[in-house]
């Protein structure tokens, strides 16, 4: 799973979290990178999550408290419309459940990644449940994992010519 995920970062130029997940994504993370262990993926995954810039929606936070992130207050359908019209890679998001669901919620979300472990399932996850039926969803790629864990890829049906 971590070298799919240090795979996934190669296509990434910007990581858009909220001020929840930031305060402790953004430290956790460059903590993980200033270790070195070659050998091991999780802190191969520090730098990269590390180096990328972050873009961290807050309406509470006004300056940056991290280096390599940019605060971004007002309106997340406008700002977040505008960093998909500039060239460049992809944009990553890793956010908590409102964060995301406000995504969801102005139809901000090209891609759904979603990592099932059977063992952490619960009956109503808070994300799932904002995503509308309407949304036109199709399997893109499963890829289950040793440690038990589902991959599934999820993206939209934009066309009748998708759908088939």
């Amino acid at each position: 799973m971590a070298q799919f995920c240090l795979d996934n970062l190669k296509n990434v130029d910007s990581i858009l979290l909220g001020r929840k997940t930031a305060e402790g994504f953004i430290p956790y993370w460059a903590e993980v990178a200033e270790k070195v262990d070659p050998d091991d993926l999780h802190t191969m995954l520090g730098r990269p999550l590390t180096d990328i810039p972050k873009i961290v929606f807050s309406h509470a936070l006004k300056e940056s408290q991290w280096a390599n992130a940019t605060i971004l207050n007002g309106n997340i359908d406008e700002a977040i419309r505008a960093l998909k019209e500039c060239k460049g890679k992809d944009i990553i998001v890793y956010g908590g459940n409102s964060f995301v669901s406000s995504l969801i919620e102005h139809e901000l979300i090209d891609q759904y990644y979603f990592f099932v472990n059977p063992l952490a399932v619960q009956v109503d996850e808070p994300i799932l449940k904002f995503i509308p039926n309407s949304a036109n969803l199709t399997l893109i790629d499963c890829k289950p994992f040793r440690c038990g864990t589902v991959l599934l890829c999820y993206g939209h049906i934009t066309s009748k010519l998708d759908e088939t």
